[in-house]
């Protein structure tokens, strides 16, 4: 799937970007009706967003509404772990690693397709470490616990590619990751699972592919979890809060028969700076949605 030839632009905070024309952004602005959404063969439902009620707000990125909503969406994610010594490296100083066990913590690389969003169709890749809250000072083995039953992770996102511009000027600008746009494709299915990453040339940053994991199908609201990620604009800390609401899922631990390349490229020079050393699983979800809030100013330690 690729987004539409015909754009109209539009401005954001400044920036000239361009959308599809007579899509959800160009019509809406962020502020799309759930019901029309709902009439959407490839969306499973909005009862989920019925219950976050958008609220406007001021940003960098101009007068926008907020939560970001994702009404149909795919994902994977390969967890590895990784030296605490090099992700450390990776990291502020104010923002410390999420330890598995002594010297080790845990690496991501992810895979996103939005095929219905305010913000129209995009595909998206990650490269990200599991950290401790901001400002949490009890035990480590209570963050473990939250953050492997997928309850609430915290990340710090070192790579974050995407394919529109829109996607990208929200993302860099409006939250302050480090965004820019390549040639990026995914393709997650019940059968298999991959995604390729383009550099600057043309040529491979980064490619998965593997067999997807056994889904699980959940009803709407039974199982969401929850990220937040930790970003610094202009010197100052800014948290993200995204919800995901999954819908079908799946995950293999210690899982064997993927194939993960590392090119030439942004994205995987920053995984190999991470040193990871064995995955540990693989999470897919070939049915979610999710809701995406601005960032908001955080005080760190």
């Amino acid at each position: 799937m690729t987004a539409a030839t015909d754009g109209v632009q539009v401005d954001l905070g400044g920036r000239t970007v361009t959308v599809p024309k007579d899509g959800l952004y160009d019509r809406y602005r962020m502020d799309t009706p759930l019901d029309e959404v709902a009439a959407d063969p490839r969306v499973p439902g909005v009862d989920f967003f019925r219950t976050l009620p958008k609220a406007r707000v001021d940003s960098p990125i101009g007068a926008t509404r907020t939560p970001n909503f994702y009404y149909a969406m795919s994902s994977a994610r390969l967890t590895m772990l990784a030296p605490t010594r090099a992700i450390r490296r990776r990291l502020p100083e104010e923002l410390s690693p999420l330890e598995v066990a002594p010297g080790l913590g845990l690496a991501s690389v992810m895979f996103f397709g939005y095929d219905v969003c305010d913000i129209d169709f995009y595909t998206e890749a990650a490269v990200g470490v599991a950290v401790r809250p901001a400002r949490h000072g009890g035990p480590g083995v209570a963050d473990l616990t939250s953050a492997l039953g997928g309850d609430h992770l915290h990340s710090y996102v070192l790579s974050l590619p995407v394919n529109t511009e829109i996607a990208q000027v929200r993302g860099h600008d409006g939250y302050g990751f480090p965004k820019w746009v390549t040639e990026l494709d995914v393709d997650i299915t019940a059968q298999g699972t991959s995604a390729r990453v383009a550099n600057a040339d043309g040529g491979v940053d980064v490619a998965f592919a593997a067999r997807t994991p056994r889904q699980k199908r959940h009803p709407s609201g039974a199982k969401v979890s929850t990220l937040t990620s930790y970003t610094r604009r202009e010197g100052a800390w800014f948290s993200t809060l995204n919800q995901t609401n999954l819908l079908a899922s799946g995950t293999s631990l210690l899982p064997r028969g993927f194939d993960l390349t590392l090119g030439e490229g942004r994205m995987s020079d920053d995984l190999r700076s991470l040193k990871p050393v064995r995955a540990i699983a693989l999470d897919v979800n070939t049915g979610a949605q999710a809701a995406l809030h601005m960032p908001v100013p955080f005080s760190v330690r």
